[in-house]
Protein backbone atom coordinates (compact mmCIF):
# COMPACT_ATOMS: atom_id res chain seq x y z
CA UNK A 1 0.00 0.00 0.00
CA UNK A 2 1.43 3.20 -1.16
CA UNK A 3 1.95 6.20 0.80
CA UNK A 4 2.54 10.00 0.88
CA UNK A 5 6.05 10.22 1.76
CA UNK A 6 5.06 13.97 3.50
CA UNK A 7 2.02 13.33 5.54
CA UNK A 8 3.53 11.49 8.83
CA UNK A 9 5.76 14.59 8.29
CA UNK A 10 2.92 17.25 8.33
CA UNK A 11 1.00 15.60 11.20
CA UNK A 12 4.33 16.22 13.05
CA UNK A 13 4.86 19.68 12.40
CA UNK A 14 1.20 20.31 13.11
CA UNK A 15 1.44 19.01 16.69
CA UNK A 16 5.04 20.71 17.18
CA UNK A 17 3.53 23.88 16.58
CA UNK A 18 0.55 23.46 18.87
CA UNK A 19 2.73 22.67 21.59
CA UNK A 20 4.86 25.70 20.70
CA UNK A 21 1.56 28.03 20.78
CA UNK A 22 0.78 26.44 24.02
CA UNK A 23 3.63 27.21 25.45
CA UNK A 24 4.31 30.27 24.46
CA UNK A 25 0.50 31.38 25.84
CA UNK A 26 1.59 29.97 29.10
CA UNK A 27 4.39 31.93 29.51
CA UNK A 28 2.61 35.51 28.27
CA UNK A 29 -0.06 34.61 31.01
CA UNK A 30 2.76 33.98 33.23
CA UNK A 31 4.63 36.93 32.58
CA UNK A 32 1.04 39.16 32.23
CA UNK A 33 0.44 37.33 36.39
CA UNK A 34 4.02 38.47 37.78
CA UNK A 35 3.97 41.47 36.25
CA UNK A 36 0.57 42.76 38.03
CA UNK A 37 0.85 44.60 41.18
CA UNK A 38 -1.51 46.76 43.36
CA UNK A 39 -1.51 50.74 42.15
CA UNK A 40 -1.54 51.60 46.36
CA UNK A 41 1.79 49.69 47.25
CA UNK A 42 4.63 51.36 48.54
CA UNK A 43 7.79 52.15 46.92
CA UNK A 44 9.57 49.63 48.88
CA UNK A 45 7.20 47.32 48.71
CA UNK A 46 6.51 47.38 44.95
CA UNK A 47 10.46 47.57 44.61
CA UNK A 48 11.05 44.11 46.40
CA UNK A 49 7.64 42.53 45.22
CA UNK A 50 9.51 43.56 41.69
CA UNK A 51 12.33 42.21 42.15
CA UNK A 52 10.76 38.94 43.45
CA UNK A 53 8.55 38.57 40.56
CA UNK A 54 11.20 39.17 38.05
CA UNK A 55 13.61 36.56 39.50
CA UNK A 56 10.82 33.91 39.98
CA UNK A 57 9.76 34.56 36.00
CA UNK A 58 13.02 33.72 34.70
CA UNK A 59 12.73 30.57 36.72
CA UNK A 60 9.01 29.34 35.07
CA UNK A 61 9.92 30.63 31.66
CA UNK A 62 13.29 28.45 31.59
CA UNK A 63 11.03 25.64 33.16
CA UNK A 64 8.30 26.03 30.44
CA UNK A 65 11.29 26.57 27.32
CA UNK A 66 12.87 23.25 28.81
CA UNK A 67 9.01 21.46 28.70
CA UNK A 68 8.36 22.52 25.58
CA UNK A 69 11.83 21.66 23.88
CA UNK A 70 11.06 17.92 25.46
CA UNK A 71 8.08 17.84 24.27
CA UNK A 72 9.16 18.80 20.86
CA UNK A 73 11.98 16.28 21.09
CA UNK A 74 9.48 13.17 21.57
CA UNK A 75 7.28 14.89 19.45
CA UNK A 76 9.55 14.85 16.22
CA UNK A 77 10.50 11.11 17.81
CA UNK A 78 7.50 9.60 17.52
CA UNK A 79 7.08 10.99 13.86
CA UNK A 80 10.39 9.83 12.90
CA UNK A 81 9.48 6.16 14.27
CA UNK A 82 6.13 6.59 12.65
CA UNK A 83 7.67 7.14 9.53
CA UNK A 84 10.13 4.58 10.07
CA UNK A 85 7.05 2.18 11.07
CA UNK A 86 5.21 3.18 7.98
CA UNK A 87 8.33 2.64 5.37
CA UNK A 88 8.83 -0.91 6.71
CA UNK A 89 5.38 -1.71 5.82
CA UNK A 90 5.49 -0.64 2.73
CA UNK A 91 8.71 -2.41 1.85
CA UNK A 92 6.96 -5.64 3.37
CA UNK A 93 3.48 -5.04 1.46
CA UNK A 94 6.21 -4.07 -1.58
CA UNK A 95 7.82 -7.74 -1.02
CA UNK A 96 5.07 -9.61 -0.28
CA UNK A 97 3.32 -8.22 -3.85
CA UNK A 98 6.77 -9.36 -5.29
CA UNK A 99 6.93 -12.52 -4.66
CA UNK A 100 3.27 -13.09 -4.97
CA UNK A 101 3.67 -11.87 -8.56
CA UNK A 102 6.54 -14.05 -9.03
CA UNK A 103 4.70 -17.32 -7.93
CA UNK A 104 1.50 -16.36 -10.52
CA UNK A 105 4.41 -15.60 -13.30
CA UNK A 106 6.12 -19.35 -12.15
CA UNK A 107 2.54 -20.76 -12.15
CA UNK A 108 1.87 -19.54 -15.39
CA UNK A 109 5.16 -20.66 -16.91
CA UNK A 110 4.48 -24.48 -15.27
CA UNK A 111 0.90 -24.68 -17.04
CA UNK A 112 2.17 -23.25 -20.40
CA UNK A 113 5.22 -25.75 -20.07
CA UNK A 114 2.60 -28.51 -19.20
CA UNK A 115 0.20 -27.59 -21.97
CA UNK A 116 2.90 -28.05 -24.42
CA UNK A 117 4.22 -31.12 -23.32
CA UNK A 118 0.56 -32.37 -23.07
CA UNK A 119 0.51 -31.32 -26.99
CA UNK A 120 3.56 -32.79 -28.28
CA UNK A 121 2.91 -35.49 -26.58
CA UNK A 122 -0.69 -36.17 -28.66
CA UNK A 123 0.85 -35.27 -31.55
CA UNK A 124 3.81 -37.73 -31.30
CA UNK A 125 0.74 -40.49 -30.33
CA UNK A 126 -0.72 -39.26 -33.36
CA UNK A 127 1.85 -39.92 -35.19
CA UNK A 128 2.37 -43.29 -34.15
CA UNK A 129 -0.76 -44.33 -34.61
CA UNK A 130 -0.57 -43.23 -38.57
CA UNK A 131 2.85 -44.91 -38.33
CA UNK A 132 1.53 -48.09 -37.66
CA UNK A 133 -1.64 -47.28 -39.87
CA UNK A 134 0.62 -46.84 -42.54
CA UNK A 135 3.33 -49.91 -41.80
CA UNK A 136 0.26 -52.45 -41.83
CA UNK A 137 0.31 -55.02 -44.20
CA UNK A 138 -1.81 -54.82 -47.33
CA UNK A 139 -4.06 -57.83 -47.29
CA UNK A 140 -4.56 -59.55 -50.50
CA UNK A 141 -7.27 -62.34 -51.03
CA UNK A 142 -5.43 -65.88 -51.81
CA UNK A 143 -6.88 -66.30 -55.02
CA UNK A 144 -6.08 -65.58 -59.01
CA UNK A 145 -7.13 -62.24 -58.11
CA UNK A 146 -5.42 -61.16 -54.96
CA UNK A 147 -2.18 -62.60 -56.35
CA UNK A 148 -2.33 -60.47 -59.72
CA UNK A 149 -3.07 -57.20 -56.76
CA UNK A 150 -0.55 -58.11 -54.84
CA UNK A 151 1.94 -57.93 -57.98
CA UNK A 152 1.03 -55.19 -59.61
CA UNK A 153 1.66 -53.28 -56.25
CA UNK A 154 5.27 -54.42 -56.34
CA UNK A 155 5.43 -53.79 -60.11
CA UNK A 156 4.80 -50.37 -59.42
CA UNK A 157 6.27 -49.75 -56.82
CA UNK A 158 9.57 -51.47 -59.47
CA UNK A 159 8.76 -49.41 -61.96
CA UNK A 160 7.70 -52.78 -63.97
CA UNK A 161 5.22 -51.97 -66.50
CA UNK A 162 2.04 -54.05 -67.15
CA UNK A 163 -1.80 -53.80 -66.04
CA UNK A 164 -4.20 -56.29 -64.74
CA UNK A 165 -6.02 -57.18 -67.82
CA UNK A 166 -2.68 -58.03 -69.02
CA UNK A 167 -1.57 -60.41 -66.79
CA UNK A 168 -4.77 -61.91 -66.55
CA UNK A 169 -5.12 -62.81 -70.39
CA UNK A 170 -1.85 -64.17 -70.18
CA UNK A 171 -1.72 -65.90 -67.09
CA UNK A 172 -5.18 -67.84 -68.36
CA UNK A 173 -3.73 -68.39 -71.59
CA UNK A 174 -0.33 -70.06 -70.16
CA UNK A 175 -1.54 -71.90 -67.02
CA UNK A 176 -5.56 -71.61 -66.61
CA UNK A 177 -4.18 -69.73 -63.66
CA UNK A 178 -3.36 -72.90 -61.73
CA UNK A 179 0.27 -71.87 -59.59
CA UNK A 180 1.16 -75.26 -60.11
CA UNK A 181 1.46 -75.78 -63.75
CA UNK A 182 4.03 -77.69 -64.98
CA UNK A 183 4.81 -78.39 -68.57
CA UNK A 184 7.09 -81.64 -68.84
CA UNK A 185 6.44 -82.28 -72.80
CA UNK A 186 7.79 -78.98 -74.44
CA UNK A 187 11.91 -78.21 -75.96
CA UNK A 188 12.32 -76.56 -72.23
CA UNK A 189 10.92 -79.46 -70.53
CA UNK A 190 13.57 -81.95 -72.63
CA UNK A 191 16.48 -79.80 -72.04
CA UNK A 192 15.66 -80.59 -68.56
CA UNK A 193 13.91 -77.01 -67.35
CA UNK A 194 9.94 -77.21 -67.85
CA UNK A 195 8.33 -74.57 -67.53
CA UNK A 196 6.41 -73.93 -63.84
CA UNK A 197 3.41 -72.01 -62.50
CA UNK A 198 0.97 -69.05 -63.63
CA UNK A 199 3.09 -67.88 -66.29
CA UNK A 200 4.97 -70.98 -67.47
CA UNK A 201 8.16 -69.44 -66.78
CA UNK A 202 11.67 -71.59 -66.89
CA UNK A 203 14.62 -71.31 -63.99
CA UNK A 204 16.88 -69.67 -65.96
CA UNK A 205 14.68 -67.05 -66.77
CA UNK A 206 12.95 -66.67 -63.02
CA UNK A 207 16.59 -66.67 -61.39
CA UNK A 208 17.11 -63.73 -63.69
CA UNK A 209 14.39 -61.66 -63.88
CA UNK A 210 13.96 -62.45 -59.88
CA UNK A 211 12.15 -59.51 -58.30
CA UNK A 212 13.90 -58.71 -54.97
CA UNK A 213 11.19 -59.42 -51.74
CA UNK A 214 9.54 -61.28 -53.26
CA UNK A 215 9.99 -65.56 -53.33
CA UNK A 216 12.80 -67.65 -55.16
CA UNK A 217 10.03 -70.20 -55.72
CA UNK A 218 8.81 -70.62 -59.03
CA UNK A 219 5.44 -71.73 -57.69
CA UNK A 220 4.90 -69.01 -56.04
CA UNK A 221 2.23 -66.82 -57.43
CA UNK A 222 3.39 -63.53 -56.83
CA UNK A 223 7.09 -64.17 -57.42
CA UNK A 224 6.39 -66.29 -60.45
CA UNK A 225 3.86 -62.89 -62.11
CA UNK A 226 6.64 -60.35 -60.92
CA UNK A 227 9.51 -62.18 -62.60
CA UNK A 228 7.12 -62.76 -65.77
CA UNK A 229 6.20 -59.44 -66.00
CA UNK A 230 9.97 -58.41 -65.36
CA UNK A 231 10.82 -60.66 -68.19
CA UNK A 232 8.47 -59.41 -70.48
CA UNK A 233 9.06 -55.50 -69.93
CA UNK A 234 12.37 -56.39 -71.02
CA UNK A 235 11.76 -58.29 -73.94
CA UNK A 236 8.71 -56.91 -75.51
CA UNK A 237 8.08 -53.78 -73.46
CA UNK A 238 5.14 -54.94 -71.12
CA UNK A 239 3.57 -58.04 -70.83
CA UNK A 240 0.44 -56.38 -72.21
CA UNK A 241 2.29 -56.47 -75.47
CA UNK A 242 2.71 -60.65 -74.94
CA UNK A 243 -0.35 -62.59 -77.08
CA UNK A 244 1.64 -65.83 -77.55
CA UNK A 245 4.53 -67.81 -76.20
CA UNK A 246 7.07 -66.00 -74.98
Amino acid sequence: MSQNPTRGHSRALTKRHKIAIAGVATLGAAALAFSAVPSNADTTTSEAASSAKVAYSSEQLKDLQSGVSEQLAATSLQAQAAEAAAAKKDAVEAAAKKKAAAEAAAKKKAAQKAAQERKAKEAASRSAKRATVKAAPKAYANNLDGWIKHALDIMDDKGIPGTYNGLYRNIMRESSGNPSAINNWDINAINGTPSIGLLQIIKPTFDAYHVAGTSWSQYDPVANIVASANYAADKYGSIDNVNSAY
